[in-house]
């Protein structure tokens, strides 16, 4: 039986016969001519499981762009590779037609089918489990590095130290007294208001000056250094991972660990004491301002009824949480800057992770010491 109606472009010729289709490739089937290509080759109306003959003697070029766009078309007609023949085509551009197969086969969406609710929460479970275990091999790591630091001093790098004791300390002491200085004197205003309407004005000492140093300070700093350093050291790590960095010192023989993540959490634990205290002093400062504007008490009064109910315990009670503070917050950023992976986006998702958890981390541990304290009586 003779060929049948044939479907014809610039660049194709489409036969039905009676042993199959003949598809006679003409032109360039090139990157270059791809969009016009594309245009004046909508589709293939060809049989399904038909014996298709990929004629090549009218080719002149063909490369991996115009390999797809046939593939493609094939695979839109429902042709089976495996129908596929071919004649005058050089044994590369076949080569190169069976790879593009092989990947477009590869990439074909497939319907993602949904999870029930077990399955859903069995994946969940696994995905907090596998997240803690990381954690938990990350604190491992982090106190061996410390205690190997320790034992041997000569390891410490002392000039990263010191430029992160800046960064994460000095430079922070502005923003910290402010925002201590502006909550201080909310604190009183409000509570004055309250306490005026039973006389009780000198109170007022007694709130701000336990609420402050025991409460607000530790917590406020801790917030602040979370969404500033914590948010800065994951970026920083983050972006050296990116920039492939972290694999060029371990090249070099050194430990990410001391390189990176020792003098960031030092630094952070031993600062957050001291920016503490100032923060105190500023919040203490504050609600001296409104005690005085608002409910006419002194500042000699105001120092001397402070001196009266502020302990010295209690001071100690508030540094003291913030070194605990200062460790989550630089373990959280640390090990989220270094599960970054490559690409920008993760690391915008790590940094605001950082802030996240470090904040909800202060406020468990906050919660811990305030129970223990009360069952301690202290």
């Amino acid at each position: 039986m003779g060929a049948q109606a044939a479907a014809s472009t610039p660049w194709h010729q489409l036969r039905q016969e009676a042993a199959g289709c003949t598809l006679s490739l003409r032109g360039r089937w090139c990157l270059d001519e791809l969009a016009v290509l594309d245009a004046a080759i909508p589709g293939l109306s060809i049989p399904r499981d038909a014996i298709v003959t990929l004629d090549g003697s009218e080719l002149a070029a063909l490369d991996s762009a115009g390999a797809m766009l046939l593939v493609r078309r094939l695979w839109q007609a429902g042709v089976a590779w495996a129908n596929v023949r071919f004649q005058a085509i050089p044994p590369r551009q076949v080569e190169l037609l069976n790879l593009v197969d092989e990947r477009f086969e590869q990439a074909v969406y497939q319907p993602r089918q949904e999870l029930g609710r077990l399955a859903r929460l069995g994946r969940w479970v696994s995905m907090q489990l596998s997240d803690a275990h990381s954690r938990l091999r990350f604190l491992g790591h982090a106190a061996a590095t410390f205690a190997h630091a320790l034992y041997q001093p000569r390891q410490m790098r002392p000039r990263e130290l010191f430029v992160q004791l800046e960064q994460v300390g000095l430079r922070a002491i502005p923003i910290v007294m402010a925002m201590n200085f502006l909550i201080g004197m909310v604190i009183a205003y409000l509570t004055g208001i309250q306490i005026q309407k039973f006389g009780a004005n000198i109170f007022i000492v007694d709130a701000a000056s336990l609420g402050i140093f025991r409460e607000l300070a530790p917590v406020l700093v801790a917030v602040l250094l979370a969404g500033r350093s914590g948010a800065a050291f994951t970026a920083q790590i983050g972006a050296m991972k990116v920039a492939d960095e972290i694999a060029a010192i371990i090249t070099l023989g050194l430990s990410a660990f001391q390189v990176l993540v020792l003098p960031r959490l030092l630094a952070l634990v031993l600062v957050m004491p001291l920016l503490t205290f100032v923060g105190g002093l500023a919040g203490i400062y504050g609600a001296m301002l409104v005690a005085d504007v608002q409910l006419d008490i002194g500042h000699l009064a105001f120092l001397e009824r402070m001196q009266a109910v502020l302990k010295m315990k209690t001071v100690i009670i508030g540094l003291g949480k913030a070194p605990f503070f200062a460790a989550a917050i630089g373990l959280i950023a640390c090990h989220n800057g270094l599960r970054v992976s490559r690409d920008a986006r993760s690391v915008g998702l790590a940094t605001t992770a950082t802030v996240v958890q470090s904040i909800v981390a202060v406020i468990v541990i906050d919660a811990f010491f305030a129970i223990l304290l009360s069952e301690l009586d202290l």
